[in-house]
């Protein structure tokens, strides 16, 4: 028995459930929730981002507002402003745009998702009682798509900045 035929036999599974678990599931390609949830995680981020601009590079009155007067951390009880408060807030504007497009497209994926879900755990800290409804899904999909990467369908995988070889991986 040559090698390739042993590891064949001994990875194949013997219980019959596992069989029809591997054969069903299987047919699932690994792309397709990959793009799904890079594009799941995207979208409440580009929404936001929408909101905070009055056309190009001019941000909206109604955002340096909030930054400035009704945003604050909570931290250990106390209510914190943000520093620099026109500063972080075109610096999160700009994030909620541009982040969710190279999620969208796949390009940058890991980083963009890290920048993600640092911007949750600010908010997180802005907004703590949402954490059940909001963030924790948002934190869940972006170390998923920082531990599995953008999946086959992605600039990534075109322009190999994921560290795929093409045909290393079938999904």
């Amino acid at each position: 028995m040559n090698a390739d035929a042993w590891r064949a036999n001994a990875l194949a599974p013997s219980n019959p459930i596992a069989r029809l678990t591997g054969a069903l599931f299987g047919l699932i390609p690994a792309w397709l929730p990959l793009l799904l949830l890079r594009l799941t995680l995207a979208r409440p981020f580009f929404a936001s981002g929408l909101t905070r601009w009055d056309g190009w590079f001019t941000l909206s009155f109604g955002t340096k507002i909030l930054f400035e007067q009704d945003y604050k951390l909570h931290v250990f009880g106390a209510e914190i402003p943000f520093p620099l408060p026109d500063l972080v807030a075109a610096m999160a504007s700009t994030a909620e745009i541009v982040l969710p497009i190279l999620l969208a497209f796949g390009l940058l994926t890991r980083w963009a998702a890290l920048g993600l879900l640092c911007m949750t755990a600010v908010i997180e800290l802005t907004y703590p009682d949402a954490w059940p409804d909001y963030h924790l899904p948002w934190a869940v999909m972006a170390l998923a798509i920082m531990t599995f990467g953008p999946g086959a369908i992605s600039l990534d995988r075109v322009f190999g900045f994921d560290g795929w070889r093409v045909g290393s991986r079938s999904d």
